[in-house]
């Protein structure tokens, strides 16, 4: 190595590593076989970071269609009409028909409550995952060779930001939002599988999540329940009931279930144009909801056709066999404190006398899609729960 008058270094290689060496304007790209591109695509996976790169060359213009792993970020949802939207959310009209005389009383005078809350986000999340009528739906710059390029500002459901994808074997996308508005401090967490119709749901609430400065102090410590109300009797605790308890937990139950109804209805075009996809997982960004569909459920609903519920955009709930239980406090390792914890499990009636939902769920195989449905700290919620008295709750189609 030697300096120039200049202090610049100046690197001195032998004549045999001159091969090693390019001519400016050499592309190193050009050196990778197209397999490795492929891997190294399907890493970045944001189907947004993807369109940037099929506008670098033809070469990777030609493989980004190829890519088997996307995700999706939905960054926004941009209303067809306002006016149209603010007035079908009214509880007052009946544009939402989902529970009707079939279900049980209880659950249908909620219902129509519940939906009064819940309308709004189902439609936009209607205009967010359909493909666009018009200038409307989903806020993304996604640049490919027939979308805009970089800079500019154009919406386009994820329908058409996919369609060019031709390989397609895993899918996610996130929306910007969960679909339930919550008070703050209750949590509210969902997940569910589909095939044509529901496979299971398991739906996790609190009236109140909070931290305890106790538990901060002692975060290797063991989770607690608090035993001042028993329900040995088999009656469900007092607490259940008081303040309107019974009421939101009913609200959460049919809510979740709209909400998961909506979601894998309006999937239908994204599954009916990718016959290769072999897992689909619909999120949102606040970590309130998640579907899943596995390659059999995949297959499933593009055999069967989803049945509508009424008039709306979702798929028909079949009759539901539910298991709930309940503790009026639990201390999660960490400080995290659960107050009025609900955890319900739900089948559809015909395959819940089939599966092991009961008293013995945790410690069962067919229990692990209860007790694994969420990731920690909540995941040791639940198995808490699980330890609990199953209260039993049947609901019809709606």
């Amino acid at each position: 190595m030697s300096e120039d008058p200049a202090g610049s270094r100046r690197w001195r290689c032998d004549a045999g590593d001159e091969h090693w060496l390019s001519a400016a304007g050499d592309d190193h790209f050009d050196r990778l076989p197209d397999p490795l591109l492929l891997v190294i695509f399907n890493r970045i996976g944001d189907v947004k970071a993807l369109g940037r790169c099929s506008l670098v060359s033809r070469r990777f213009h030609d493989l980004v269609p190829l890519v088997d792993s996307v995700l999706v970020r939905v960054d926004c949802v941009i209303p067809d009409d306002p006016g149209s939207s603010s007035s079908s959310s009214s509880p007052s009209e009946p544009s939402s028909p989902t529970a009707s005389a079939r279900a049980r009383t209880v659950f249908s005078q909620i219902a129509r409550i519940v939906l009064g809350g819940i309308v709004k986000p189902i439609q936009a999340l209607g205009q967010i995952l359909s493909p666009a009528n018009s200038a409307s739906v989903f806020a993304a710059s996604v640049p490919a060779s027939s979308l805009p390029l970089p800079g500019d500002v154009s919406h386009h459901s994820p329908s058409e930001v996919l369609r060019s994808f031709k390989e397609l074997r895993r899918l996610h996308i996130e929306l910007p939002a969960g679909e339930l508005g919550m008070d703050e401090g209750v949590l509210l967490k969902w997940k569910a599988d589909f095939g044509s119709t529901l496979g299971s749901c398991v739906i996790l609430g609190a009236s109140s999540a909070s931290s305890s400065s106790a538990g901060k102090d002692g975060a290797g410590a063991a989770p607690a329940l608090d035993g001042g109300e028993s329900d040995e009797t088999g009656s469900i605790p007092e607490s259940f009931y008081t303040n309107g308890g019974l009421k939101l937990r009913v609200v959460w139950t049919i809510s979740s279930l709209i909400a998961a109804s909506a979601r894998h209805y309006l999937l239908q075009p994204i599954i009916a144009d990718h016959t290769t996809l072999e897992s689909l997982d619909l999120t949102d960004a606040d970590g309130q909801g998640v579907l899943t569909m596995d390659k059999k459920q995949l297959q499933e609903l593009r055999v069967k056709p989803v049945s509508a519920s009424g008039g709306s955009h979702r798929t028909l709930m079949p009759a539901l066999s539910m298991r709930l239980w309940y503790a009026p406090h639990i201390q999660l390792p960490g400080g995290l404190v659960l107050n009025g914890a609900t955890l319900v499990a739900i089948k559809p009636s015909d395959e819940a006398t089939r599966d092991t939902v009961g008293s013995d769920i945790a410690g069962s195989a067919g229990g692990c899609w209860v007790s694994d449905a969420f990731e920690e700290p909540y995941r040791t919620a639940v198995r808490m729960l699980l330890k609990r008295r199953t209260y039993s709750l049947e609901m019809n189609s709606f």
